[in-house]
């Protein structure tokens, strides 16, 4: 049992939900031939912020409006409509992907079924004292109007003086700098200077703090200094957080804005001044600075203390700018009150679990990131200041005229949860002893934290708190299979909410895949272009087309000119047709645990060149076995196989063995590699070469046993490769006999190939073979090098050793011929080969020639690979002067640079081999 990680219903997914989707279906696909009952679920997440942030830049760019002109209740309509005319893309992608979920179940989590079970959680922890309302500093986003959590919060590292692009702003704002500023300490001439990356914030100071040791300051214990700008008179405290050695070794505190003053200000009973708004303006309590936006305050301030001459310096400043991952805002700590649950015990059980093993985390290497995040979780916050999402079901309570509290008072007994109004109600009546006609109630405006209602997804899609047979038969899970990204967002919070609400683990494994980035190593980003449809890549789109999603897209016109440039680089042809299975087996096998993907999206076209081999190898196959095949019910050796059929069977063998491994290490890399070494580099380069002259001879008998070696081949790799590429197994294998009149009518549902039904493993047979096919590399090699087509025969001449290596060559002397164009093929055991010869290379006990003589010319040869290398020469010229043309660093996109080099790299291995073929040319002369 399985649970899709719910993609966000903000339109369309892109190559990550593709891989997640490609791997998922792999490993049901194969639990399902393994004779399992399968459930893999499906469903979206109603995704609070995302969908909300879409939506209204929708109604901004189609209506003029915001949500605020429409009000919450038609806003929410509209979303609602939007999700109705767009969800469905999403199902129809996982569809066309070959997603083989239980599509009855589709769950979305903003359905009735869901939201009752949300509703129930918060109830439910309320009621056990593990969720609590608290004012505590939030990370703000001004852009979203909402409180964000830390994990959704990106840290933006800069060296120094940085100006930053910021939403709402025309002009970049400057970063990275370190203020320095004075303040008169009250009743004296003396000064006392502290310095800020945040200038702006010196407006809410309530204190200067200096350590109580520092000598410096200490004639100023108990003493105040005057604030500059607002009518405000502030103490001078100790405090042992102070770093004297940092700076001058006296500190602003800030403590509505800012972590660490938070603290200070608690510990010392300082007041809290909130000096923004929501929406990052100044409020009314500042003076001159009133009403200004937070950034232009910035250059206000810095102004103001400059003409007071209490301005010292700017300097560069390394710093961390936290920036909001869903709007790119800057984050603002801001004091807010906040629906919050506790986290302590619930992070030490997840811990626990982890440590012990009843929770198995792959790769293993997450598993420190796990510890490190959870062993110092801070209380998380659920509360969001959205509209879109499950209201938050509790309830502000009034008592009467007589007892009406202040304001929305933070205090929980003022807060009553409820399932419904009336349950609220009648639950505020008991706490104050009244009958329910003395009660008001105000529900909170806030929804919750869209990653609450995803943490309770594994049990709520069954009906939870019901206790239904789905619940009982499909909870707990099984797997959980996602990327490592969201390994807190969700991963940790279902484990959580399934240990405090079920009292049992959600799922025994977690597979975390890789992330899909470019074939630059960048992440994947709307504004940079390089978000690719996976349909498109599917279907094949032209490069006017992807332009015009862009237009049709949210992207301001800055944003859309960039990823028109980028898409302009990468897909100068557009994206060609690849089809699904393709993509999901390009995907699948780039996957290696512990690495992230950076896929080229025109590889992936080497797998269409890949399911083309399959269907012509399948087709050819199919007349080889002629329209009375009847196959052997149960495949057994007639005695009368070749060294060939031996060979290709333990192939076989070893791709199931390494396959069924894949699967259960979670190692598809190794899986995927199986199947397509069987398929193309054993099956198809050489045992259907090796068969043709025996299907096209007289032999009887001899073909019936290929015939049934064949058939064994095609049933087992097709099963073998099914799991990956659905569409064409399922599609060749309809074509196929079967074995017996009650087979499986469908691919999907026929068992998987285990290792003891394919137990033909040979060692030595194998040795043997690869021994021949090293004979037949270097032999092709040779010909290539002197270009020789199909139509030049060339004798072949192969010195052995010793009798027992001429043993093993001899009767494969037809084979050899047959895959090497020639003429003929001359076993010699230590003879010379006639002069004129050219020599490939050493096998193990044995040498390979081809006679040249007689076949090329070789003066014509000469002037033909000289003109050859002469044209090699001017294309390397070329590129190494365009290499050094200057600024080619900064003009030629690094894409084209990347092609260049490797274009210089096999000019330079084709001069080496023209080289070598001119050496041997005048030694054969």
């Amino acid at each position: 049992m399985m649970v899709i990680p719910p993609p966000n219903v903000t339109g369309s997914l892109h190559l990550g939900h593709a891989l997640t989707n490609a791997v998922e279906d792999c490993i049901a696909r194969w639990h399902r031939m393994k004779g399992k009952t399968v459930l893999w679920n499906p469903g979206c997440d109603h995704a609070g912020i995302a969908t909300q942030v879409v939506v209204e830049k929708k109604l901004k760019r189609e209506m003029g409006k915001s949500r605020h002109d429409l009000g919450r209740e038609a806003f929410v309509e509209h979303v609602w409509k939007w999700k109705n005319e767009k969800g469905d893309r999403i199902y129809h992608q996982l569809k066309k992907l070959g997603g083989s979920y239980d599509w009855d179940r589709a769950c979305f989590t903003m359905e009735p079924k869901l939201y009752r079970a949300v509703t129930e959680a918060f109830i439910r922890l309320h009621d056990e004292g593990l969720i609590y309302r608290s004012v505590r500093l939030v990370n703000w986003s001004c852009a979203l109007n909402s409180a964000i959590s830390d994990i959704e919060v990106d840290k933006k590292e800069l060296t120094g003086r940085t100006m930053l692009a910021v939403p709402g702003y025309k002009e970049k704002v400057e970063f990275g700098v370190l203020v320095s500023f004075a303040y008169p300490v009250e009743g004296s001439d003396e000064k006392i200077i502290v310095a800020t990356t945040r200038i702006e914030t010196m407006l809410g100071d309530t204190a200067v703090a200096v350590h109580p040791d520092d000598d410096r300051y200490k004639h100023l214990h108990g003493k105040s200094v005057r604030h500059p700008l607002v009518d405000r008179v502030i103490p001078i405290v100790t405090d042992d957080f102070v770093d004297m050695s940092f700076g001058t070794g006296a500190v602003k505190i800030t403590p509505a804005h800012d972590a660490n003053d938070y603290e200070v200000g608690v510990r010392h009973g300082l007041p809290f001044i909130t000096i923004m708004d929501d929406n990052g303006n100044i409020t009314n309590n500042c003076g001159e600075f009133s009403g200004m936006k937070r950034f232009h305050a910035r250059k206000a301030v810095l102004e103001a203390l400059k003409k007071k001459n209490l301005y010292i310096e700017t300097k560069e400043n390394p710093m961390v700018v936290p920036t909001c991952s869903r709007s790119k805002d800057i984050i603002e700590p801001m004091l807010k009150p906040q629906w919050y649950v506790k986290m302590e015990k619930m992070s030490q059980d997840a811990v626990k679990v982890v440590r012990e093993e009843e929770l198995k985390i792959i790769p293993e290497m997450h598993k420190k990131t796990w510890y490190n995040w959870l062993e110092n979780n801070r209380d998380w916050c659920i509360s969001r200041q959205l509209w879109w999402g499950h209201r938050i079901p509790a309830y502000f309570v009034k008592v009467d005229d007589e007892h009406v509290p202040p304001g929305l008072d933070v205090d929980d007994k003022y807060w009553v949860s409820g399932r419904s109004e009336e349950e609220a109600k009648d639950r505020a009546a008991a706490r104050f002893n009244v009958s329910t006609d003395k009660i008001s109630l105000i529900q909170d405006e806030d929804v919750l934290d869209t990653w609450f209602s995803s943490g309770i997804f594994p049990f709520s899609i069954f009906g939870w708190p019901d206790q239904t047979p789905d619940l009982e038969v499909f909870y707990p899970g099984t797997l959980l299979e996602t990327g490592h990204d969201i390994l807190f967002f969700w991963v940790a919070r279902m484990v959580m909410m399934g240990q405090q609400l079920m009292g049992k683990l959600p799922f025994k494994e977690v597979y975390l895949h890789a992330m899909v980035r470019d074939a630059h190593g960048r992440k994947m980003s709307k504004s940079l272009g390089n978000v690719i449809d996976p349909l498109d890549v599917i279907y094949g789109i032209t490069l006017e087309d992807l332009h015009q999603r862009l237009n049709d897209g949210n992207l301001d016109e800055k944003e859309i000119e960039k990823a028109k440039a980028g898409q302009k680089a990468d897909y100068p042809q557009g994206i060609p047709e690849c089809g699904t299975d393709a993509l999901r087996f390009a995907l699948v096998a780039y996957t290696s645990q512990g690495r992230d993907i950076n896929l080229d999206v025109l590889r992936v076209q080497g797998y269409r060149f890949f399911c083309n081999k399959l269907w012509n190898a399948t087709k050819f196959s199919l007349t080889a076995l002629g329209q009375d095949f009847k196959p052997d019910p149960s495949f057994q050796f007639s005695g009368k196989e070749k060294e060939m059929d031996y060979w290709i069977l333990s192939r076989l063998s070893v791709a199931v063995e390494l396959t069924n491994t894949g699967f259960e290490t979670y190692d598809f890399q190794c899986a995927t590699t199986a199947c397509y070494n069987f398929w193309l580099y054993e099956l198809c380069d050489w045992y259907l070469e090796y068969m043709k002259p025996v299907i096209y001879g007289s032999d009887e008998e001899a073909k019936t046993v290929t015939r049934n070696i064949l058939y064994t081949c095609l049933d087992g790799g097709l099963r073998l490769l099914h799991p990956f590429m659905p569409f064409i197994t399922e599609e060749l294998y309809q074509r196929l006999p079967r074995r017996t009149e009650n087979c499986p009518p469908s691919l999907c549902v026929t068992s998987y190939p285990e290792v003891k039904q394919f137990s033909f493993r040979n060692t030595k047979v194998e040795g043997e073979v690869e021994f021949l096919q090293s004979i037949i590399k270097s032999l092709r090699s040779t010909r290539s090098d002197y270009l020789l087509t199909g139509k030049d025969k060339a004798e072949v001449f192969i010195k052995c050793t010793d009798e027992q290596t001429a043993d093993i060559v001899r009767p494969h002397e037809t084979l050899i011929q047959a895959s090497t164009s020639s003429s003929a093929v001359h076993v010699l055991t230590n003879q010379e080969p006639p002069e004129g010869c050219a020599i490939q290379s050493v096998s193990i006990n044995c040498q390979t020639y081809l006679m040249l003589k007689g076949l090329i010319d070789f003066e014509k040869e000469r002037v033909k690979l000289d003109s050859k290398k002469e044209k090699l020469v001017s294309q390397m010229t070329k590129l190494k002067e365009a290499a050094a043309v200057p600024g080619y660093e900064e003009k030629v996109p690094e894409k084209v640079r990347i092609q260049n080099m490797e274009k210089m790299n096999e000019i330079n291995i084709e001069m080496e081999k023209i080289t070598d073929a001119l050496a041997t040319i005048s030694k054969l002369q």
